[in-house]
Formats: C-alpha cells, sequence, structure tokens
C-alpha cells in the first residue's frame, strides 16, 4: 500500500470522544494519548456488513503543526481492518516517501493486530530505505528517498495499524503551507479525524466542499486549533464518467495565507540571473532560427531545439530543484529537467526580441486556485508571444510541434512569472476534437475468391500524433519494418501480407504523421451456401447495447456526468472501401446517425459503382452534466449499438 497524502483519496475526520482542546495533541511515540487504540480496535466491523469491501478504515487521522514560516510536523495514522483477501497484498507492503533535503521522515509503528489487540507482528518484518531513481517520463522538482515496509501476518481479520511523521525542516518558500484530506473515500471510516494547528495570527485559507458536519475551532496559547471531525462513513461507489467537480465527496484544503504572486516573486527571484544566454549560445540560437520566415518559424526552431537536442532527465538541482540551472550548464551538459528546459528556451526566445516567460503547473491538473501554494506544483512549462497570440509549450515532449500541448495540460492552471514581481494567472489553451484527429483509411478490392489486395493509410493530428510519432523515434530495420507491415495488414485480414511501407520521422515535427502500406492477398471472404460472409473490417457498435444495460442496472446516479471521460475530445473517422468483383452486391446494413450533448457518431453503409463504402465516425465532447443526464447517455449509447453489423453477406454474380 503505497501512501501519499497529497493524492491518495483516503482520509476523514471524526469526534472523537472528550472535550476539543486548545491546541492539537502533543505525539508521543506511543501516539496520540486521547486515541486509545483498543477502543479503535473494539470498533472492528462484521464483513457480511461490507459485501462489496475489501478493507475499512477503523481509524484514519492526521495532526498537523504547522509554524509561521512554514515549518510543518505532519503524523498520521491508519487503522485498517482487512475483510478480504485481495487486500492482503498491499496492506502487507507500504512505501512512504519524503525529500531528504528539507524533511525528515520517522515511521513511529507498523504492527498487525487481531481485533482484541494481541499482536501479531509488532514491526515489518523487512525495512529498506533508498532513494527514488531519477525518472525519465515524469517531471519531478524535488529529491526523494522511500521507505518500503513488509509485514508478515496479514491475512483477512486482522487489523494493520500505523503511524508515522514528516517534519518539514525548513519550507523553500517562506511561510508556504498546503494541505488536502479527502474525507469520503472508496472505502468505510469508522472514525477520522484532521487537526490543523497553526498560529492564531495566521489568516489560512480554507476550501471545503459537501462537508455533512461543522468544522471546530478553538483559539489559546497564540494559536489556532481546527478540527475537521466525522464519523461512520459509507462507502461512496465509484461510478463511470464520474466529473471530478461534484457534491458527493467530502474534502477539505487548507493553505497558507500567501498569494500566487507572491509564489511568482519567490520563484522569480530564484530564476532572474538564469536568463542570461553567453555570446556563444547567443550566436548558436541566431544560427538555428537563421532559414525561419515567419515568428512562428523562429519559435518553432527553438521549441524543436531544446526539445529534441537537450535530453529531458528528470533531476533535482539547486534549491529543491526549483532553481533552474544557468543555460550554458544545460546546453553544455546536452540535459535538463522541466524548468531547466523552460527556462532556456524563454532565454532564447528573449534573446531574440520575443516576449517569453515561464509558467508552473502541475502535470497532474487539478490546482486548486484559491489556495496559493508552491506545493502544488510540480511542472515548467513556458510560453511565448507571437503576432497571432500567445502560444504555450511544454520543452519536456519531444513529440508534439509547436503550439500543441500534451493533453493532460489543457485547460488547466498555470502560473507564469514574466518578471521580477509580476504574476499571471492562467488558463491553457484546449484542442477542438477536430484538432485531434485520428483517420484510418482502407482502399481496395476484393478477388473471385475472396481475397483483398489494396493500400492502408493512419493520420494523427494535433495531440493525438504524440502516440505514432513515438513510435517512429527512431528509424525501423528492415526486421522492424516487416515485422510492422505483418501486424497491420493481418489486423485486418487473415493472411494479407503488407509492402511498401511507408513513415515519417517522428522527430521531424515538420512532417506530417502518416502511416502508409500496401495489403496484399488477405482473405477477406468466407462462403456461407452460395452467399460470401465479410466480416465486418471496422467491427460492429453493438456492444454500446451492453454498456447502456450495465448503466441501467446502476442505482440512482449521484456523480455528474464528465463528457471528455465518455470518449474525450477527440476525432476518430475509419473509412474502408471495397470494389467488389462485377455483378456482385452486398446486403447493406442500415446505417446509424446518433447525436446527443456527449457527442456524435455515424456508421454509413453504401454500394456505389461497384465498391461498398462504410465509414465510421465519433466525435466525442467536453463539459459537465447532471447526474440526471446518465438518461440521455443511455439513450445514445443504445442509439449507437443499433450499428450492430458485425457481417456482411454479399451475393455472389449469378452463373451465366
Amino acid at each position: 500500500m503505497s501512501v501519499n497524502r497529497y493524492g491518495w483519496v483516503v482520509a476523514g475526520v471524526l469526534l472523537l470522544p472528550g472535550r476539543l482542546a486548545a491546541q492539537a495533541p502533543r505525539i508521543t511515540p506511543d501516539g496520540d494519548p486521547s486515541v486509545q487504540a483498543d477502543s479503535i480496535y473494539r470498533l472492528a466491523v462484521d464483513p457480511a456488513d461490507h459485501p462489496d469491501e475489501s478493507a475499512v478504515f477503523l481509524l484514519d487521522d492526521g495532526v498537523i503543526v504547522v509554524q509561521a514560516d512554514g515549518r510543518e510536523r505532519r503524523t498520521f495514522r491508519q487503522i485498517v481492518q482487512v475483510l478480504k483477501p485481495s487486500a492482503v497484498e498491499g496492506l502487507a507492503e507500504h512505501s512512504f516517501s519524503w525529500s531528504p533535503d528539507n524533511e525528515e521522515f520517522t515511521l513511529n509503528w507498523i504492527r498487525v493486530v487481531q481485533p482484541d489487540g494481541t499482536v501479531i507482528s509488532a514491526g515489518p518484518a523487512q525495512q529498506q530505505e533508498s532513494d527514488v531513481p531519477a525518472t525519465m517520463g515524469a517531471p519531478v522538482y524535488a529529491n526523494r528517498k522511500v521507505l518500503r515496509a513488509s509485514m508478515s501476518g496479514v491475512a483477512v481479520g486482522t487489523i494493520v495499524d500505523y503511524s508515522y511523521t514528516t517534519v518539514k525542516t525548513r519550507p523553500w518558500v517562506p511561510g508556504d503551507f498546503y494541505q488536502w484530506w479527502g474525507v469520503s473515500t472508496g472505502l468505510s471510516v469508522k472514525r477520522s479525524r484532521l487537526i490543523v494547528d497553526a498560529p492564531e495570527g495566521e489568516r489560512l485559507r480554507i476550501e471545503e466542499r459537501n462537508l455533512d458536519f461543522p468544522r471546530q475551532t478553538t483559539r489559546a496559547g497564540g494559536r489556532q486549533v481546527l478540527t475537521w471531525a466525522t464519523g461512520n462513513l459509507t462507502r461512496i461507489k465509484p461510478e463511470a464518467y464520474a466529473a471530478d467537480s461534484n457534491d458527493v465527496y467530502m474534502w477539505v484544503a487548507v493553505s497558507s495565507p500567501l498569494t500566487w504572486s507572491d509564489i511568482a516573486q519567490w520563484y522569480a527571484t530564484l530564476a532572474e540571473d538564469r536568463y542570461a544566454l553567453t555570446p556563444a549560445i547567443a550566436g548558436q540560437v541566431r544560427d538555428l532560427v537563421a532559414g525561419a520566415a515567419t515568428a512562428r518559424d523562429t519559435a518553432a526552431a527553438i521549441q524543436r531545439w531544446v526539445a529534441q537536442d537537450i535530453r529531458y532527465l528528470s533531476i533535482s538541482l539547486g534549491i529543491g530543484g526549483y532553481q533552474p540551472r544557468l543555460p550554458a550548464e544545460v546546453v553544455a551538459s546536452g540535459f535538463g529537467d522541466c524548468k531547466d528546459k523552460a527556462t532556456l528556451f524563454v532565454a532564447a526566445m528573449r534573446s531574440l526580441g520575443f516576449d517569453a516567460a515561464t509558467v508552473l503547473t502541475s502535470t497532474s491538473g487539478g490546482v486548486q486556485r484559491a489556495l496559493p501554494s508552491m506545493e502544488q506544483f510540480n511542472h515548467a512549462i513556458a510560453y511565448v508571444s507571437l503576432p497571432g497570440g500567445r502560444v504555450y509549450t511544454d520543452l519536456t515532449v519531444a513529440f508534439l510541434p509547436f503550439g500543441v500541448l500534451p493533453p493532460a495540460l489543457q485547460g488547466e492552471f498555470g502560473l507564469g512569472v514574466p518578471a521580477l514581481g509580476s504574476a499571471e494567472e492562467l488558463t491553457f489553451p484546449e484542442e477542438t476534437p477536430a484538432d485531434r484527429l485520428s483517420l484510418i483509411q482502407l482502399t481496395g478490392g476484393l478477388s473471385t475468391d475472396g481475397r483483398f489486395s489494396g493500400a492502408y493509410s493512419e493520420e494523427m493530428t494535433g495531440s493525438r500524433q504524440w502516440e505514432l510519432r513515438e513510435m517512429f523515434e527512431s528509424p525501423m530495420d528492415s526486421a522492424g519494418r516487416a515485422n510492422f507491415s505483418r501486424k497491420i495488414a493481418q489486423g485486418w485480414f487473415p493472411g494479407a501480407r503488407g509492402d511498401s511501407l511507408q513513415v515519417f520521422a517522428g522527430l521531424d515535427l515538420a512532417e506530417p504523421a502518416r502511416v502508409s502500406l500496401a495489403l496484399q492477398d488477405g482473405k477477406a471472404l468466407r462462403r456461407s451456401g452460395t452467399n460470401w460472409i465479410l466480416e465486418n473490417p471496422v467491427g460492429s457498435a453493438g456492444k454500446f447495447t451492453d454498456v447502456a444495460d450495465a448503466l441501467e442496472t446502476e442505482p440512482a446516479r449521484r456523480f455528474p456526468i464528465d463528457a471528455s471521460r465518455v470518449f474525450g475530445p477527440e476525432e476518430n473517422v475509419v473509412k474502408l472501401r471495397l470494389a467488389l468483383p462485377a455483378g456482385w452486391r452486398p446486403q447493406l446494413p442500415a446505417s446509424v446517425h446518433a447525436a446527443s450533448e456527449f457527442g456524435e457518431y455515424w456508421g454509413t453503409y453504401a454500394f456505389v459503382d461497384g465498391t461498398l463504402e462504410i465509414t465510421r465516425r465519433m466525435i466525442g465532447t467536453r463539459g459537465i452534466f447532471p447526474p440526471d443526464q446518465i438518461g440521455a447517455l443511455i439513450a445514445w449509447f443504445r442509439a449507437m449499438g443499433e450499428d450492430d453489423a458485425p457481417f456482411i453477406l454479399i451475393d455472389p454474380a449469378p452463373a451465366p
């Protein structure tokens, strides 16, 4: 079980017996004296009362003490009852991570007990501390360590009880503090509590969503203690296509009084001397754009250089991994992390007279705009102002052309840091579904023995092209080309041969992301009496009827529907054109057109001048819709499911 208080939705809050204290409880090596373990263990449930759950939280507790300068002590305790074998493995393996640059970590205890308190295992059977290796795939700012603890004796009916403390010895941003706490969880919670103890004069920023209980606050001795406490929380069953923004999940987030301007000022101070280029690098930049015809071509040339020629490596250098390196160091080493690359791009564009800036953001999105904190960021991109408007670019992504952001960033929040002392609260642009196109075309003819020969092509645009470009980052050798051709050809028709493969250079961002090849001798038809049967190459949409049936069996819906999670804001088109032998005719299925607020679908069948034409087109969309729109979504799935033609009968020409 991985423990991460910043992203794992497990938490909660409950009034434990007794009067509210005027300060947070003093945590000792034996834990919080106000929490009696034996009383909590007696809350163990009857598994029969929780048939859909593999475990329940008997206690989920957090005590956070923060100082005005941002130093913190966070102690979390979880007591979990194992209900099913499926939970055993996850609860037997735990990992805890922290930043050794400015945090101290202590595993207070971890033990396995019976509900009556009998100790089965008093500590880890194996414990190992190690560095988290730098990853090539996920931008991070900070150096991390991880402690792994393996437990013995975890079994159905046992209880796992563990507590850990993380002390932030020095905040990178003075006064910065942020804590997100999910009250609702994927499991039931019997007792749960969050305590935040802060200086009385600290005007904390607080966001509370959907709480059905009040926050309690006490003040004494120059401190304020905020307590969120509740209990007997039942499991909230997840629902398909649920929106993150809803009135179901309860959560709390707390931050310091800092503003986004404060955060931008802090970062700008760190980076202000990092945007100067040496004469040699400035000359290299001018050479890179010597052939550029427009301002956009100039920016695209610099983007390609930084994104592709400067190797991306997630590293921790400088103050907590937040301060970018000098451009000269990045160019000399040939690698950099997200902030290094963004800084180099901005420095290069500024040297050419363009307005450009670093933008702080989060790779996972979901930044709480009302709670300014550097702790919400883990990534940096950049923007440049061009005659046609501002363009954003993620310099860690080598496979997307200039001006195309990864889908995870689109529509999300970013903090622009254009100059010392200024800040811009930004929302990144979003592609339209038409921008994110996948187009597949198969054109050819059938012989009288049911064999297909023709041509295949596939093209992707916008951020969709990332997946296709990455496949062709390096040129294929002859064996790779043969394997790829065979896989594509036989994916359409058994026994087909693929040749004359035409690909593109994945890293040539000016070249369309397009692949084509010839298909030969594929077994497209099979006999059925005097007729032929064509297994529909584009498949059947009948499966959507099954999806509709499944949704109709669900209880009354609680969550809003996020249309982007139904199909995604993109367009997918498959076009098939099969020339039939003279005199042959297909028995055409009925064409289907289904439109709704969640998207639009076409399944069309035609026979024109001896050619069978099949087109399937799907356009997804964005939008949050209320729960009562589930009926409209089900109706749309059913309408699409009418395009249920897995096979097409073909009548051969009559014998002379």
